[in-house]
């Protein structure tokens, strides 16, 4: 057991420091696993595991939904959609940035990456909305906040990475993660209107569109609604898993950009060094949090922690709370994805130990970290908005996001109270 504390302090300590995660979990677990069976046999569970996770179908998931992200990222294809939206909701007031937040919601349904949603997002329609007067704090909080739902809202790398650690169904994620995904985006569009009632001059009303031209932008919104009807709808009705999916999401893009002439051979080698980039980094930190699992499992250090638990005779909302409040303290100093590989596999046996489900409890991480994202002093997606847009504060956008995590936190009680929301889909699935 004190080889797995000392093992997850180090491993804490380097992700303050900022170490590559991929080279922090690795080290360690082959430390840790070498003063536990010997060096030999830590270095035979690193090639077993990369060899494992490398033939495995399921990781296959991650690359091919990565592609066909980039794909709509980088044809343009995100801009028509936020076009749509702009044209029904930029009149009235705030709809710029009500528009923006449909806009992130559709994108993130075929993107998976929060980061990749914010990066795109303050792109397209952060221009807009300081065009038309909306306050700094306000827009650049609103791409900030709607960025998150891409770690929710289905396909979500984040939950593929969950349902790998777990060994869960990530068609099964997918689909659970739906009706949250939908909540969130009403509560911000709610916490928007409310903004714009209380100070109008943080979001004025943008121009009419006409109901000719409202209806032209439309042909920029189908090509998310075939794919997230592919993806999704395929999924549900059982026709191909999460993989398939993921390979069909990607060619069904791939043709698209092709078809509409949006993708030049630069365009076309760009994506696919891109995809193939973070396909590794995201692989090489999977490797790592594997082997971490199994240096966790061998310490003892889950059954300690178990033990530990069960003595403390904690009820099942306080137990709830407690493992909730350690991903939210370290969501204020830590990336999203590391306190997942790391937190994961501490806390996945007690879960399972306490009858509690391992797909709504992955909705409730992932809610958790998507409150992370955006909460100081951290917050990754701010970060991102911050990079994209350098002239804007850091103390403006944290200052725009305060409604933000609160109807978030108000989401995540609901989400926690009423289990039926995250699993009912699920159920009608099986």
């Amino acid at each position: 057991m004190t080889t797995g504390l000392i093992a997850l302090a180090a491993v804490l300590v380097l992700a303050f420091l900022r170490v590559p995660l991929a080279f922090s979990l690795l080290t360690v677990s082959l430390v840790g696993i070498a003063s536990i069976l010997g060096t030999d046999a830590s270095l035979t569970m690193l090639s077993m595991t990369i060899s494992e996770a490398v033939f495995s179908y399921e990781l296959a998931v991650v690359p091919l939904f990565i592609l066909m992200g980039n794909i709509l990222s980088r044809t343009g294809i995100s801009a028509d959609l936020f076009k749509a939206a702009n044209a029904y909701l930029g009149h009235v007031r705030g709809g710029l940035a009500l528009s923006t937040m449909v806009t992130c919601s559709g994108f993130s349904a075929v993107c998976g990456s929060s980061l990749a949603t914010a990066a795109t997002m303050s792109k397209v329609a952060y221009p807009s909305m300081k065009r038309y007067g909306y306050s700094d704090s306000l827009a650049s909080a609103t791409i900030a906040a709607g960025g998150t739902l891409g770690i929710l809202i289905p396909p979500s790398i984040i939950l593929m990475i969950y349902g790998i650690l777990t060994q869960t169904n990530i068609g099964h994620l997918f689909i659970a993660g739906i009706v949250p995904g939908v909540l969130g985006l009403v509560f911000y569009m709610a916490a928007i209107y409310v903004i714009a009632r209380v100070n109008p001059n943080a979001a004025p009303k943008g121009e009419k569109t006409s109901n000719r031209e409202r209806f032209k932008t439309l042909s920029g919104v189908w090509p998310f609604c075939l794919l997230f009807l592919l993806i999704i709808g395929g999924i549900y009705a059982k026709i191909f898993t999460a993989t398939e999916a993921a390979g069909m999401g990607a060619g069904f893009a791939l043709i698209i950009a092709l078809v509409q002439g949006r993708m030049s051979k630069s365009d076309f080698k760009k994506i696919f060094l891109d995809s193939a980039f973070t396909s590794v980094m995201l692989y090489s930190v999977l490797f790592g949090a594997m082997l971490f699992a199994k240096l966790i499992a061998f310490s003892g250090l889950g059954e300690s922690l178990l033990s530990a638990v069960e003595q403390a005779e904690l009820t099942s909302y306080q137990l709830i709370f407690a493992i909730l409040l350690v991903f939210l303290l370290l969501g204020c100093v830590m990336d999203s994805l590391a306190i997942i590989l790391i937190c994961v596999p501490l806390f996945a046996p007690i879960i399972i130990a306490n009858d509690f489900d391992l797909i709504w409890f992955g909705i409730i991480v992932v809610v958790v970290t998507e409150i992370a994202l955006i909460t100081p002093p951290i917050g990754m997606n701010v970060f991102v908005i911050k990079a994209t847009l350098p002239h804007v504060a850091f103390k403006d956008i944290f200052k725009g996001l305060i409604p933000f995590i609160g109807v978030d936190l108000v989401r995540l009680v609901l989400l926690i109270v009423f289990p039926a929301l995250t699993l009912q889909m699920v159920h009608w699935m099986q």
